[in-house]
């Protein structure tokens, strides 16, 4: 249960950080263009971290999975 209380908060700064950072873009005095750079630079990071973290959570699940078939069997 607290595995997943812990997911929960991780998600909900993960949200927080994505929505300051598109305010904080949005609201910052810049041409147009400029701004959709911006925004095109962050998404393609954003993505990026985003399929690292993935990985990583997926190595940690067949890790655990491991773990627990071997204590079971």
């Amino acid at each position: 249960m607290s595995e997943n209380r812990g997911s929960e908060i991780i998600g909900a700064f993960v949200v927080g950080g994505i929505l300051g950072a598109i305010l904080g873009i949005l609201y910052a005095p810049a041409k147009g263009s400029e701004t959709r750079e911006k925004l095109n630079d962050w998404m393609d990071e954003t993505k990026e971290k985003t399929k690292e973290t993935i990985e990583k959570l997926e190595a940690e699940i067949k890790k655990r999975k491991e773990h627990l078939m071997k204590h079971v069997n």
